[in-house]
């Protein structure tokens, strides 16, 4: 006869199923059976105590970027909950795996306004891939396989598991499920193979084509594809923020990165090619800017896995449905073997004003203040461009996903279409975790630190070897240079009061170091990375140094502005 154990020892031992590694977390009172239970697990399952619900969010998202595992965060109820929100919405945008698992009241105490009762299940539904109150015992085993497998499997994304606390305490015979197909859920369409024939003969035909790479290569582990296909038909690409790292920098047919303070000769020529290739990306605002006038000239093959972003933004004239690393790979065998030098050569021309004008002057300055372009450039140099790059969200954010280079895949960790403040520092915990052995290194502001520097105190406990690169200019940089530019000068409310961060580090036990002079630059970037576990390198910014080139908002594409009149 089975012995039967209880809900919270059920659900150690549907984690352990999945393969769960690694938890980030914070106990409360609608979760205690689970932490008492997690107590006996220890040793298979490596829980990570974070110092904000945020954080365990974010920490789970930076874990699963890096892995390709799916995250996983353990929180208690009503605040503990709501505290997760921002994350959970982060990586619904973003499409990143994530399993969240709440506390919740009793289902007895359900609807009665309970001590920290709330209503995860109505917040969190518009914001995650699927979420699901667990009200019996019974159900635990399968809702847990069920959550994995659509936080995982088509278009990634977070699940919820709102776990009442009944469910927790509660007995049940325990048998290991697996769930592995849903009746309602498709998680790649079929692949049509007209579709197929229809792209490749678009792309055999066209005489200026370009590739826009999303993230979606990366989720589908799809890069060795889309390398064999722009080699074979000789196709310059370009790649979103989130997609950077699917392709190497310094490939030859990558000519940078896409969008507002992307690369001038990519955004340009965008309004000039004659076909657009959109492989894994959904046509962002930011990438596209004003879609009055985007593209307009061109055909358009859209692969994707998502239906729901066929013709969402941009007409498509091709829709290839279905994970791109099968349907890149069957494009490829029908494309024929090309030369587009004619085409490639129309983008040297921009790329030498880019150079000449914003590039050199942002990473090569002769004099003055430090700025945050040469900085970001030098960390990427002393890394042999392998480090993985945890950005937060502002001005630090568009430097690095500028100026840092990439070799190796799945080496941007930054919050993109939610654009979440507070995001690096935790995020760059949990890259640590899921890549114990690249060297990583988060780029953040003084506004962003200041939001999640309680995480601090889990890089202090776990030794977490995260190399905090502060690009201190006191101010919210972006909001201040949109101030700048479209609102007279008017800095309202953006310059900030910073406190003593080389004394914050030294209360956490962190080593740090401040560089003001350009000359001391390189020595304290060694400094950092000889440097066992944390460190914290403060830099001095300019305090007026503003990201360029720029799509003004509303602007097209090819109203790029290299310089600010």
């Amino acid at each position: 006869m089975k012995q039967k154990i209880t809900g919270a020892e059920a659900l150690m031992r549907s984690l352990e199923n999945e393969g769960v590694t690694t938890l980030f977390g914070y106990p409360g009172g609608s979760i205690m059976p689970v932490y008492d239970a997690l107590y006996d697990h220890r040793q298979t399952l490596n829980h990570i105590l974070v110092r904000h619900e945020q954080g365990a969010v974010h920490a789970a998202q930076g874990y699963a970027r890096v892995s390709g595992k799916v995250g996983c965060a353990i929180v208690t109820s009503g605040p503990g909950a709501t505290n997760t929100i921002t994350g959970v919405a982060d990586a619904m945008i973003d499409s990143t795996p994530m399993v969240v698992i709440c506390g919740q009241v009793g289902a007895a105490f359900l609807g009665t306004d309970a001590f920290q009762e709330v209503d995860v299940i109505g917040i969190t539904q518009p914001i995650s891939k699927w979420s699901f109150q667990i009200r019996r015992a019974e159900d635990i085993a399968w809702a847990v396989s069920r959550a994995f497998y659509i936080a995982s499997s088509g278009r990634p994304g977070p699940v919820v598991l709102d776990f009442a606390k009944n469910a927790q305490t509660a007995l049940v015979d325990y048998e290991p499920t697996k769930v592995d197909f849903i009746r309602s859920y498709r998680p790649a369409p079929p692949i049509d193979d007209n579709a197929i024939s229809e792209a490749a003969k678009l792309i055999n035909q066209a005489k200026k084509p370009l590739v826009l790479v999303g993230q979606g290569v990366e989720l589908g582990e799809a890069s060795d594809e889309l390398v064999a296909l722009i080699e074979k038909a000789d196709l310059p690409a370009g790649c979103t923020m989130l997609g950077l790292s699917a392709l190497p920098t310094d490939h030859p047919l990558n000519m940078g990165m896409l969008g507002m303070h992307g690369s001038y000769a990519t955004n340009v020529l965008t309004n000039k090619c004659d076909l657009l290739i959109a492989v894994g990306m959904r046509f962002d605002d930011r990438v596209t800017g004003n879609l009055n006038t985007y593209a307009k000239q061109a055909k358009v093959i859209h692969f994707e896995i998502d239906p729901a972003e066929i013709n969402k933004n941009v007409k498509v004239d091709v829709a290839v449905l279905g994970n791109c690393k099968e349907t890149l790979a069957r494009v490829s065998e029908l494309v024929n073997k090309a030369d587009h030098s004619e085409w490639k050569a129309k983008f040297k021309p921009y790329q030498e004003q880019e150079t000449q004008k914003v590039i050199e002057p942002a990473i090569h300055p002769s004099e003055g203040p430090l700025l945050m372009g040469e900085v970001v450039r030098r960390v990427s140099e002393m890394t042999d461009h392998k480090a993985v790059l945890v950005t937060d969200v502002g001005q630090n954010q568009l430097f690095a996903c500028r100026y840092f280079k990439f070799t190796e895949r799945r080496s941007v960790l930054t919050s993109g279409g939610c654009g979440t403040m507070g995001f690096g520092l935790p995020a760059a915990i949990g890259a640590t975790f899921g890549a114990p052995d690249r060297t990583v290194c988060m780029f953040c502001g003084d506004g962003g630190l200041q939001m999640t520097i309680q995480e601090l105190g889990t890089i202090m406990e776990q030794h977490s070897p995260v190399k905090i690169i502060l690009l201190n200019n006191n101010y919210l940089g972006n909001v201040r240079q949109w101030q700048y530019m479209f609102f007279n000068k008017r800095y309202s409310f953006t310059p900030m009061l910073n406190p003593d961060y080389e004394k914050i580090a030294e209360g956490y036990g962190i080593p740090s170091r401040t560089v003001i002079d350009r000359k001391d630059l390189d020595s304290a970037i060694n400094e950092m990375l000889q440097t066992k576990g944390p460190f914290l390198l403060q830099c001095a910014i300019k305090e007026e140094d503003n990201v360029l080139p720029m799509i003004a908002p509303g602007a097209s594409v090819d109203e790029m502005k290299l310089e600010i009149e």
